[in-house]
């Protein structure tokens, strides 16, 4: 599968599922607003709470995945992201992704010391389309 066409793919996602591990070894699932900056398949940055559960366990276990899907009438096609996620609360992260609405979640602002950015770096990925499925790596 040609990375380009799985980033325009992602790109046009409204919704993320995050992936994290819990303290006991098994996986959570969170349905996210799609990624604020998208760098290649290299890198996704996602806001959050820093209170939040998932920022403690990526803390804990950076190993992650992050999945996007489409369902049309009759097509269902799908990519995993398999990586590992960064929790980042550096001024100049939480800047470069901050939206003017977030104050509606973060009361603070940008300096809100409950925002914080969710950066994923990608390893390597699954394809599916069609009843096909593909691996790929990150180039």
């Amino acid at each position: 599968m040609d990375n380009n066409k799985i980033i325009e793919f992602i790109k046009k996602q409204k919704v993320a599922f995050i992936c994290s591990v819990d303290e006991e070894g098994f996986p959570n699932v969170k349905a996210m607003l799609r990624p604020r900056k998208i760098n290649g398949l290299h890198h996704f940055y996602f806001s959050t709470n820093t209170s939040s559960m998932r920022v403690k366990q990526y803390m804990d276990n950076p190993n992650a995945s992050v999945y996007f899907y489409h369902k049309g009438l009759i097509k269902y096609t799908g990519v995993m992201l398999i990586g590992k996620m960064e929790v980042l609360t550096d001024q100049k992260t939480k800047d470069m992704i901050w939206r003017k609405g977030d104050t509606i979640f973060y009361k603070g602002g940008v300096t809100d010391p409950d925002y914080c950015v969710l950066r994923f770096s990608a390893e390597s990925g699954r394809y599916y389309c069609d009843l096909k499925t593909e691996n790929f790596t990150i180039e």
